[in-house]
């Protein structure tokens, strides 16, 4: 018998044993509804005695409410989020943590291989200014694993919870796949948890099957989050069904030992694709490089190799004329990419103030790029208009009319980021 297997998510591995056996022994009827059943009322003793301290774990059903719902305990309206500009609450979160925390921003940091730094979180937000026509940086939000697949030392960790509290900030921890930076590390988990308000602890993306956990270390937000929970609808009445799974991955380390087996099965990837890989395999995450050609005998044989092939309608290749690296991408792109769906997309600025829009070096870069769609960034702030522009309002609409204007001659589609 064969199968199809899915590599480009572990969300379409099955659920473990433990879990669906877990399922069955909580299908019986019970005495209580939503938490106040049995397997529910074990969850805040089991995670207090896996992190070494005090906490409140509450069951939702997603990673993403999970950290959305964390933030908005962490985070007031006119607060800000700083996150790394692969961060899942940023890009694959559709707006939730914004939204739940009822308008609150993300600040995004660069970092290589997916890490934040203290360094780079300075560098990133040091524009920011701490007065009351800004929204006011108040947590910090950490991914362990990364987006990357890498995965933060204790000290690391440490050295950012600790800028962190320098600067007021709450913290959050988005662990998907914590129990893969545990496994990788070989540290106890408490350690991971020094200076963290909250964990998203993820279990789905581990051999669970639709719990995760939420876990609260600053007990004074217990009741808020419960609300809060409530209100977002991550309180089903037969709630033990997800209190099962979790307590099920937690019993006998099954978090951990499918962690590790992930982690081994990333390995024996990596060691395969040693010369091709994009960051360092530190979890149950392989990034590698496809030679030209490579894509299409992969589809070939059944394989679904990139966004083009689930429909994805644009796919921006980054900022070609600002970046070396961008630049390079479309200078490759024309010879070796070949999107049968998608169209690639070109990142850019305006004509700079004062200068011709045919004469901007930059302008000539997103041409020379050679991609069919275009999105230029352009200010609609008064306040950036005159700070970062250093123009006028009359100025600044004439550098949009005349990009647009002169990029839709050249036969380029085009949308403005404003």
């Amino acid at each position: 018998m064969t199968f199809a297997a899915n590599f480009m998510s572990d969300n379409a591995a099955a659920p473990c044993p433990e879990v669906l056996a877990a399922l069955a022994a909580a299908a019986p009827a019970q005495n209580a509804g939503y938490d106040g059943d049995g397997w529910s009322r074990r969850l805040d003793a089991l995670f207090s005695t896996l992190f070494g301290r005090e906490c409140m774990a509450l069951p939702v059903s997603t990673g993403t409410a999970a950290n959305a719902l964390a933030l908005a305990c962490l985070v007031p309206p006119w607060g800000a989020v700083a996150c790394h500009t692969e961060a899942h609450i940023h890009v694959d979160e559709c707006g939730a943590p914004e939204f739940y925390t009822g308008g609150a921003k993300l600040m995004l940091s660069p970092g290589d291989h997916g890490k934040l730094t203290p360094a780079g979180l300075d560098v990133a937000l040091a524009s920011h200014r701490n007065d009351v026509h800004q929204v006011q940086l108040s947590a910090l939000s950490i991914t362990q694993a990364t987006e990357c697949g890498t995965v933060y030392t204790p000290a690391e960790l440490a050295a950012l919870t600790a800028h962190a509290a320098a600067k007021g900030w709450r913290v959050h921890l988005d662990g998907a796949r914590f129990a893969n930076a545990v496994a990788q590390l070989g540290c106890n988990q408490s350690e991971m948890a020094v200076g963290v308000d909250a964990i998203s602890f993820g279990c789905i993306k581990n051999g669970g099957l639709s719990a995760e956990a939420l876990v609260l270390f600053d007990l004074s937000l217990a009741d808020q989050l419960r609300w809060r929970r409530k209100r977002a609808g991550q309180m089903p009445s037969k709630g033990r069904f997800n209190a099962a799974q979790i307590i099920a991955m937690l019993e006998n380390d099954v978090w951990l030992r499918n962690a590790r087996a992930a982690n081994a099965g990333a390995q024996a990837l990596a060691v395969a694709a040693k010369d091709r890989l994009l960051h360092p395999v530190q979890a149950n995450e392989v990034f590698v490089q496809l030679a030209p050609g490579e894509p299409d005998r992969l589809r070939a044989q059944g394989f679904q190799c990139a966004l083009d092939d689930y429909g994805v309608g644009f796919i921006e290749g980054g900022w070609p004329g600002a970046m070396p690296k961008d630049t390079e991408f479309f200078e490759r792109a024309r010879t070796e990419l070949h999107l049968r769906n998608a169209e690639l997309v070109a990142f850019g600025a305006t004509r700079k103030a004062g200068v011709k829009v045919e004469d901007d070096l930059q302008v000539r870069a997103l041409l020379d790029s050679q991609a069919p769609v275009i999105t230029v960034v352009a200010k609609s702030d008064v306040r950036h208009v005159a700070e970062a522009l250093r123009t006028t309002n009359e100025e600044n609409l004439a550098m949009v009319q005349d990009t647009v204007r002169f990029l839709v001659g050249e036969g380029r589609r085009v949308f403005v980021d404003m």
